[in-house]
């Protein structure tokens, strides 16, 4: 049987856990429940396990009998703080909490590829570590587990890492897709405090109100964003809050933005963290304000090796068939913090479409919408392409 086929007699298995961790979603780095229902799936499997020491993760290392190197796989385990509108039958349980990023899906594929792989461990040449993290939309679950120790989890070096993310729309169902190069955006937060002194409404003379600088800062970002940047390296600035006063006549003391900063390389990164707070504090200080910025790198830019893309993608077309497997012709305009990793480990990140089969994948919610829906249909290939990275590139190692 191919590795396949022992995927798809999983395949109501692994339905069952992702289902059970979709409707009791955790947020963050603290995830017991979760941890619980991974180590109960893994229970039995002749693995190595460590748990995280400040964070819910969970580690397993799987000793292949034959020697060789060590490959890492990655699944993300936390959800988002968003009520679910989905209208699935297994929907959370949990109010304003759900996996609206697919990682239940990320989570249930690993554990069946550990299944597969445990199964393979007589012909495997070297070792496998598991990486369950916790984490990843923005708690820098994966740097954490870097400084726990994961990348060293096998006592040797890593000769490549993977992973795959699952998309509600983007790709059509059941594709799957990557590139090499830049894969996905750095990700950071720009936070600013607009600094006036408040006062009457129907005297703004007398005050320095906040809330006309705070405007001006805003349009001039974008303004500033076009004028700078080639737009063939795009950045990307989006304003997600404002918040300002408490009544209509009075003018308040401060106003606070907070925006997300999107690169897709690091010296444009690197130009924007120096750039935009010196807009900011120069705008406020034109009108006789102070701008107090709180600059925060978060993800780096995700950046495949090009050797590890064309590996995983020809192997995925030896799984799927090449009908299914796709060359990406630019990145997305999401981030990750697999990027930590692949900073340090040669690898690539996949992306498999899980739009519901017959829908439209241009037109149905993308991944952090209250809507997305993911299929778990894909389970059973998710498991097999990571199982099957993970035994080519070990026999390559160890040729």
């Amino acid at each position: 049987m191919s590795i396949l086929d022992d995927a798809n007699a999983l395949h109501e298995e692994l339905v069952m856990l992702r289902k059970s961790l979709h409707q009791e979603p955790e947020l963050g780095l603290a995830l017991p429940r979760t941890q619980e229902k991974v180590l109960s799936a893994l229970d039995g499997l002749p693995l190595e396990i460590t748990l995280g020491e400040n964070l819910s993760s969970v580690t397993a290392v799987l000793r292949g009998e034959r020697p060789g190197g060590a490959v890492l796989l990655r699944g993300d385990m936390d959800a988002l703080p968003v009520q679910e509108a989905s209208g699935v039958d297994y929907a959370s349980r949990v109010a304003g909490r759900m996996h609206a990023c697919g990682h239940d899906l990320h989570t249930a594929g690993l554990v069946g590829a550990a299944r597969l792989l445990c199964e393979r461990r007589s012909t495997l040449h070297g070792d496998v570590v598991l990486m369950f993290q916790p984490g990843e939309e923005g708690h820098n679950g994966a740097g954490l587990m870097i400084e726990e120790g994961v990348l060293d989890a096998a006592g040797k070096p890593l000769d490549a890492a993977y992973a795959i993310h699952v998309a509600a729309n983007r790709l059509p169902h059941g594709m799957l897709a990557s590139r090499p190069g830049t894969v996905s955006t750095a990700s950071d937060v720009l936070r600013v405090t607009v600094v006036g002194r408040g006062g009457h409404g129907s005297a703004p003379f007398s005050a320095l109100d906040p809330i006309p600088v705070a405007c001006e800062m805003i349009t001039a970002v974008q303004s500033w964003v076009t004028r700078t940047f080639d737009v063939l390296d795009p950045v990307v600035v989006s304003v997600g809050t404002l918040h300002a006063g408490t009544q209509h006549n009075v003018i308040p003391d401060t106003a606070t933005i907070e925006a997300t900063v999107r690169s897709y390389s690091d010296p444009n990164r690197e130009r924007l963290a120096q750039g935009l707070p010196r807009l900011i504090r120069g705008i406020a200080s034109a009108h006789g304000l102070e701008a107090e910025v709180d600059y925060r790198l978060m993800y780096p830019v995700t950046v495949n090796d090009p050797d590890e893309t064309a590996f995983a993608l020809d192997t995925a077309r030896e799984i799927m068939g090449g009908d299914r497997v796709w060359l990406a012709p630019q990145p997305t305009s999401g981030s990750e913090d697999f990027a930590f990793v692949l900073q340090r480990v040669s690898g690539a990140m996949l992306m498999l479409g899980a739009v519901p089969a017959g829908s439209d994948h241009r037109n149905a919610p993308m991944n952090h919408s209250p809507r997305a829906v993911f299929d778990d249909a894909v389970l059973s290939r998710q498991s097999a392409v990571l199982a099957q990275l993970a035994v080519d590139r070990l026999a390559r190692t160890a040729a």
